[in-house]
């Protein structure tokens, strides 16, 4: 009996990397250029993703192609979170990671006690890069959905997707940030929001940013305080880290996408262990 559940799982598991795997190799990733007259043709380069049956049934006007906005942490590449992009492509997603900084630009200027520690400006070019970027997109792909798309960030990038938020809540389907640590999460409960934290001593989020735990069950917030350090969450940090956001963002978007209209759950598992260690669930974050 006990053979036969050993073999039944390694089964199971062969399968669910054999999916994966196959979906990863049917992922189109494509790198095209923009230029914005409007801010003296400002370069603005996006990485795109996207499975090549979901696009063939697109261009075919057959589906809608739901939209993920991948934005890279400050002086990180757009192309440093394939990781992420694989999984929304994986999933039938349109998934668009635009460039937000250049190496012409000047460098940032932090000040504590400003907004954002002096971040807003470049918090607000992000702004302005991604609905640059949706408006050609459009041009480019014109079956899918731009007028409620699920924002991503890391770092800086997530700040850029919790303003993006808070300044364009009707332009949000889903909201997924990796150790956001200036623009404060949004409360109102009018979208998902799920926040991967970092176990990091020099990353911390300034206070007032993340939720505590009362807030975060009321507004439908899953915050998940992992083991990780802040730059783990891309490209180059360790497997065990990325498998474990991944499995924890696909079933995420499982839950979401299925019913994005599903009441808000009462309750929520205290702990749930990813490799390589605990992670809690909906608990307050030190500042």
């Amino acid at each position: 009996m006990k053979r036969g559940i050993v073999i039944l799982l390694s089964v199971c598991t062969l399968l669910v990397v054999g999916y994966f795997t196959a979906s990863k190799w049917a992922i189109r990733h494509e790198t095209l250029t923009f230029h914005d007259p409007a801010r003296d043709n400002r370069l603005v380069a996006v990485d795109i993703a996207v499975r090549w049956d979901k696009e063939m049934q697109a261009n075919a006007g057959m589906i809608k192609l739901p939209v993920a906005i991948l934005n890279h942490g400050n002086t990180v590449k757009n192309t440093e979170y394939s990781f992420l992009a694989n999984i929304f492509a994986a999933r039938g997603y349109l998934a668009i990671s635009p460039q937000h900084d250049l190496p012409t630009d000047p460098p940032m200027v932090t000040k504590v006690g400003e907004l954002y520690v002096g971040r807003l400006p470049q918090i607000q070019r992000g702004v302005d890069n991604i609905h640059f970027a949706i408006g050609e997109m459009k041009k480019v792909q014109p079956n899918a959905d731009y007028a409620k798309v699920t924002m991503v960030g890391h770092s800086m990038g997530g700040d850029i997707s919790m303003y993006f938020a808070r300044e364009y809540p009707d332009e949000i389907k889903k909201l997924v940030t990796l150790d956001n640590l200036r623009v404060p999460f949004l409360t109102d409960g009018k979208f998902k929001i799920l926040s991967f934290r970092s176990k990091d001593t020099q990353f911390k989020p300034d206070p007032g940013v993340v939720p505590d735990a009362e807030q975060c069950e009321k507004a439908g917030i899953t915050v998940v305080d992992t083991a990780f350090q802040h730059n783990d969450m891309r490209d180059t940090g360790p497997d065990t880290a990325k498998t474990s956001i991944q499995t924890m963002l696909d079933k995420f978007l499982n839950d979401t996408d299925t019913s994005e209209i599903a009441p808000v759950p009462t309750k929520t598992p205290d702990v749930l262990t990813l490799a390589p260690g605990p992670v809690a669930l909906n608990k307050p974050v030190p500042n």
